[in-house]
């Protein structure tokens, strides 16, 4: 096991510099390609060391499972052979901090697979190690204390949060920088460096980054005066350990397998290590580096498509590095209508119509935000069974569009111009003067929508001028605005309406839903809901369940945005726990959101 104790030190990618470069890279005659064990991640070379020690290491194939598939392993061989009965292992997990944080993320262990631990579990324990005390994982997977449990797992959904801001900001702090110096696209690895950029969470942004411009990215944490300290991940076809490790001459230290990577560097040798590494990488891609494309497996319209066609697909999961989906093509829709999901509605659900006019809905992960088609098009999609309410259907996720041959292409228009008053001494006497310009209107919620006589979210119609008062709860709240306003000027203030403590938000959640049982027949939109509290529709379905929970009220009917409620006087105080913990974290994360509007460059904020 010696050759699997040299592969656990590379395993740390995020965390190099200290090592010596000749231990720190994955040796590649340690063993020959197409050996079994060859993708194995560091976990997987543990759990093996484990198999031969222990009398039935299979205990631990969930923790397996966790670490193959949040390191972006290749799975091929041992390591998807291992992922697959780590799966099985972890929907059926006897560990309470598990049991606690699937509840949490309201993931359902049955049906698990490996998106859950990538989209869901894998950034929470990550966030442990990034922001706070690792060491805490150790209690966290083998505390014996159900209350403990609840604990941790509720605190890593706070640092999730945080996590989430951060990242939120290095992504458009990142794309600031390629709008800049657009050249920087020019070469075929994606290298960036700023000074106050946090190390601990460089690396999921780097990873957003590659997916979105199809190369291997670098991002570099680099404070005055020290190492700059780096995080890598690659695409298919390059190895970029590899890559790296070809340039170890300009490095302090450097470590990790073919997709990802991390590496210390002096900062004055980041522009000769930007344009050695492109050249590696450009090696290895050939002209995908150049000309970036997306592999079809086959033409299947969506009306084609069935569950147990889905379901057999399932059957060749664990998907991932390696192994990817297949990817098939529906030809000639169109877009009927769309909205945004998710708890901090990142994600999009569309409608498309075929040229026969049958409809069916696809998911967009990481959606919000992207420009979507206009006229006809061909969609790329991938395929699964899915659970929603107990119910098996087939869910189809968006990958990619094409116009259809003859499509009108659409031009972007230019950005609008930005005036910036969230500093001003006397905000409302600008807003006065402001306001009074032809074609303009004023997005203000929550209390300072009604005093001021402004617009919400839904009342906005498209306009030349956009005034921003209040700060919005998410970035998915601002970029939906300002795809339905359209405006040729935005002017920016930052009134923050006090909605982002549980009690404040609860109050006035209680009130609104009072006055509709009593004027409404307890008939409530979670849009106008969201708008008249300034929070996010997450928030105020949760907040709904808060007040069922406590008994204060009793949700009879739901159809969409549609809520029929009663008074009620039947609290269900097992769920109160876990919602209250979710709306904390959930309450956090926008008050993170409202601090960072209030501060970052408006470019930045807006671009």
């Amino acid at each position: 096991y010696q050759r699997g104790v040299d592969l656990i030190i590379t395993d740390h990618h995020d965390l190099p510099a200290t090592l010596p470069a000749a231990s720190a890279v994955v040796n590649p005659k340690l063993l020959p390609a197409g050996h079994p064990l060859s993708t194995l991640p560091g976990v997987g070379v543990a759990y093996k060391l484990a198999e031969a020690l222990l009398s039935d290491a299979s205990q631990h194939l969930d923790l397996v499972a966790l670490g193959i598939v949040a390191d972006v392993a290749v799975q091929t061989g041992d390591a998807r052979y291992l992922l697959q009965r780590g799966l099985a292992r972890l929907r059926a997990t006897e560990r309470l901090g598990l049991q606690a944080m699937l509840q949490l993320a309201d993931v359902n262990p049955a049906w698990l697979h490996e998106e859950h631990i990538g989209f869901e579990l894998g950034p929470r324990l990550n966030a442990l190690g990034r922001l706070g005390d690792a060491n805490l994982a150790v209690e966290f997977f083998t505390t014996a204390d159900a209350q403990r449990a609840q604990v941790l797992a509720t605190m890593l959904e706070g640092l999730n949060a945080e996590r989430r801001r951060l990242t939120d900001q290095i992504f458009q702090g990142a794309l600031a920088q390629i709008e800049r110096d657009p050249a920087l696209l020019e070469h075929a690895a994606l290298v960036l460096a700023h000074p106050s950029w946090p190390a601990g969470v460089i690396g999921i942004v780097a990873s957003r980054l590659a997916e979105r411009f199809h190369r291997p990215v670098v991002l570099l944490a680099a404070p005055p005066g020290q190492l700059a300290r780096g995080s890598a991940r690659s695409v298919e076809g390059c190895n970029i350990s590899q890559a790296i490790a070809a340039h170890r001459d300009l490095l302090a230290g450097f470590g990790g397998h073919p997709m990802a990577a991390g590496l210390s560097i002096d900062p004055e040798r980041i522009p000769e290590f930007r344009r050695k590494l492109s050249r590696s990488v450009a090696a290895q891609l050939g002209a995908a580096a150049v000309e970036p494309s997306l592999p079809i497996d086959g033409y299947l319209p969506l009306a084609d498509l069935s569950l147990d066609l889905a379901a057999d697909l399932e059957r060749l999961a664990p998907f991932g590095p390696g192994n990817p989906r297949l990817v098939l093509v529906s030809p000639n829709h169109i877009l009927v209508n769309e909205s945004t999901i998710g708890r901090t509605r990142e994600h999009r659900r569309l409608t498309v119509e075929d040229e026969l006019g049958a409809r069916q809905p696809v998911l967009w992960w990481q959606g919000a935000g992207w420009p979507l088609p206009e006229g006809r098009f061909d969609l790329a999609y991938t395929a699964r069974a899915s659970t929603w309410r107990g119910q098996r259907q087939v869910q189809i996720e968006w990958v990619d569009a094409r116009p259809v041959p003859g499509a009108p292409i659409v031009v972007q228009a230019a950005w609008p111009a930005i005036v910036d008053h969230r500093r001003a001494l006397q905000p409302l006497a600008v807003l006065s003067q402001m306001r009074s310009q032809p074609g303009a209107q004023v997005w203000a919620e929550g209390e300072a929508g009604r005093e001021l006589a402004g617009q919400d979210r839904s009342e906005l119609a498209p306009a030349d001028t956009l005034l921003i008062w209040t700060i919005p709860p998410g970035r998915s709240e601002l970029q939906t605005v300002l795809n339905q306003v359209k405006p040729k000027e935005i002017i920016l203030f930052a009134d923050d309406p006090g909605m982002d403590q549980l009690d404040a938000f609860l109050a006035r959640l209680a009130g609104l839903v009072k006055r509709a049982l009593h004027t409404e027949a307890g008939q409530v939109s979670v849009a106008r809901l969201a708008a008249a509290t300034a929070q996010r529709a997450a928030g105020v379905r949760l907040g709904l369940r808060w007040l069922a929970a406590r008994g204060h009220i009793r949700i009879e009917a739901e159809e969409g945005d549609a809520l029929r409620l009663a008074a009620s006087a039947e609290p269900s105080s097992a769920d109160l726990p876990a919602v209250t913990a979710q709306l904390r974290a959930l309450l956090a994360e926008t008050a993170a959101f409202r601090r960072y509007f209030a501060q970052a460059d408006a470019d930045v904020l807006l671009g």
